[in-house]
């Protein structure tokens, strides 16, 4: 079998023609991202993942977190593994050097978390969350609790985790129960917390690999109003700081379960109680009932860091896939006058699961990579990549998930009988995609998002510009029609009622996801020139892409023109007969 390599010629390619990479570092926050830099960090994480985490993926499948009384302990081999991603700096890449960082761009951030999590998504999930932490407490901590926390959370030295979901709430974020209460001046020095709830769902919400784990928690204080409006968010460490601000007591934060899952074993999925003895402090992150916004700081970090996670399942099944098909030797091909048996990737039918892995994989990726740069965009001040990044947000997570579960489950079917047993490891990426549809808001809510709220953005601006940058663009004429059917889907769905709207949003969403795609990739394939290997493969995956899978997302025109009465044709009941 082959073993994992980094797909860093793809990655350098993408960030180059659909980043465009150049362009940021002409400013001076980014100065510093000079191809040489660039080619450094890729290689470098490359040659990381490889030798360090992919030879791992395996017993983080078969053996795993574990639970006990005392807390939840890793495999002694990704203890290792993590000091030396702390050591080698890989978590610093994209934090600004204000907080510890090297300050590069979050799309070369993106690419370093994609290499990772190719070679161990379950390992990778634990940086991804710190991510996230870092980037909540970055725009709305206050300076003492950046000073504090952001240069160990930069390491790695300290992981990031955030608790929303509640056994209670689920996705209802508005119904969670967890309190905090002000604490006295004489407790702590004053301005602290009490914090008591339960909070489910939480990956790495405990581990040994890290000296402090920073819990960012939502809360409801005294008085506070029903609903979302009523939330704040806090800083509860895992053990208290000590007054040099190195970790110090226990924090009354106990993981009570870890889930039992279908996959993704090598991330605890934990249930945590704050507050059992009344002894759980917590800090106010910005102001109180401000906290969803804080949060959605996070979670939008967040849920473009899933749909990387399905571009990281997409790599890795394709790799299993490509390396089985080449070794695997079965059958004369069809129509050949030579009888003998050949390797299954000189099967046509195997030939077109691998092109269509590669395609949908190189497409996710521009996806993500093209969210990625529009968060760099953002931060710089440009309005035009924040109303951007809004409307390719839910694509990014939902389309990208969705096409990791699709790559993951063909590349079974490349081994076939071989795939359904797991000491192949091909099920394994299968098992542990399952999940990122479902988390950081289910795919249903992105594309309820999507037509809820992205559309009307700017009055319906921000979307037409996005229409109108593909339109000056495209020119396979697949992808000129799906790019005008979503068009006049959108303006029908403007005002649509709501039934109606939701209806039809994921369908709607898949046709604008695999249209921006298309788009993307279209545009690579006018820059892969040349006949080197990676130029031939390049074109070949943006053929088929644009020839096979943009005809095929017109088909869900119907649904995404059909009204919601059938819907609603029969009684809720009769779905049991």
């Amino acid at each position: 079998m082959m073993s994992f390599t980094a797909a860093v010629a793809d990655q350098r390619f993408v960030l180059e023609h659909v980043v465009k990479i150049d362009e940021l570092a002409t400013t001076d926050r980014f100065a510093a991202a000079s191809p040489d830099v660039i080619d450094a960090v890729l290689e470098g994480v490359g040659q990381f993942a490889a030798g360090e985490w992919a030879p791992l993926n395996r017993e983080g499948d078969t053996v795993g977190a574990k639970w006990s009384p005392d807390g939840v302990h890793m495999p002694a081999s990704f203890i290792k593994a993590y000091k030396d991603y702390v050591e080698g700096g890989w978590g610093t890449i994209g934090v600004p050097e204000e907080f510890g960082g090297q300050g590069l761009p979050f799309a070369i951030q993106t690419a370093v978390l994609d290499t990772l999590g190719s070679a161990n998504m379950g390992f990778a999930l634990c940086p991804t969350l710190t991510v996230g932490a870092i980037e909540a407490l970055a725009h709305h901590g206050s300076p003492e609790q950046q000073a504090l926390y952001l240069p160990h959370l930069a390491t790695g030295a300290w992981t990031g985790t955030m608790n929303l979901t509640e056994p209670q709430a689920g996705s209802d974020v508005g119904a969670l129960r967890a309190t905090a209460k002000p604490l006295g001046p004489d407790k702590f020095g004053g301005g602290k917390w009490s914090i008591k709830g339960t909070k489910i769902y939480i990956s790495f919400g405990d581990h040994d690999m890290a000296d402090n784990i920073v819990h960012l928690v939502l809360a409801r204080t005294p008085d506070a109003p029903a609903g979302t409006r009523g939330i704040s968010l806090f800083l509860v460490p895992k053990f208290r700081l000590k007054d040099d601000g190195t970790p110090g007591d226990s924090n009354d934060v106990r993981v009570v379960s870890i889930e039992h899952k279908m996959g993704l074993h090598a991330s605890p999925t934990c249930v945590l109680s704050f507050g059992d003895h009344d002894d759980c402090v917590g800090e106010l992150i910005g102001a109180e009932h401000a906290g969803m916004r804080a949060m959605f700081t996070m979670m939008n970090n967040a849920r473009l860091n899933v749909g990387l996670q399905g571009v990281q399942i997409a790599e890795g099944a394709t790799q299993k896939a490509v390396g089985y098909a080449l070794e695997r030797v079965q059958s004369a091909r069809a129509g050949s006058p030579n009888k003998e048996s050949v390797r299954i990737v000189d099967h046509p039918d195997v030939r077109r699961m691998l092109l269509r892995m590669k395609a949908q994989t190189q497409a996710a990726r521009a996806l993500v990579y093209y969210a990625a740069g529009q968060v760099d965009r953002a931060g710089l001040g440009d309005a035009a990549a924040k109303n951007r990044l809004e409307v390719v947000t839910p694509l990014a997570k939902a389309h990208g998930t969705d096409i990791g579960n699709e790559v993951a489950s063909l590349g079974i079917q490349v081994h076939g009988g071989m795939g359904y047993v797991e000491e192949t490891g091909a099920a394994q990426y299968f098992r542990d995609a399952r999940i990122t549809p479902i988390y950081e808001g289910t795919n249903g809510i992105q594309a309820a998002d999507l037509v809820g709220r992205k559309l009307s953005l700017d009055n319906g601006g921000a979307f037409a510009a996005l229409v109108a940058d593909m339109r000056a663009e495209a020119e396979h004429p697949a992808l000129i029609a799906l790019i005008d059917a979503i068009d006049a889907i959108a303006h029908r769905l403007a005002t649509a009622d709501a039934d109606d709207k939701l209806a039809a949003s994921y369908p709607f969403l898949t046709m604008t996801s695999v249209a921006v795609c298309g788009w993307l990739m279209e545009r690579e394939g006018r820059h892969a020139t040349g006949d080197e290997e990676f130029a031939i493969v390049k074109r070949a995956a943006v053929r088929f892409y644009l020839d096979q899978i943009v005809p095929e997302a017109l088909g869900l025109k119907a649904a995404a023109t059909a009204s919601a009465d059938v819907l609603y044709a029969i009684p809720a009941e009769a779905f049991a007969a």
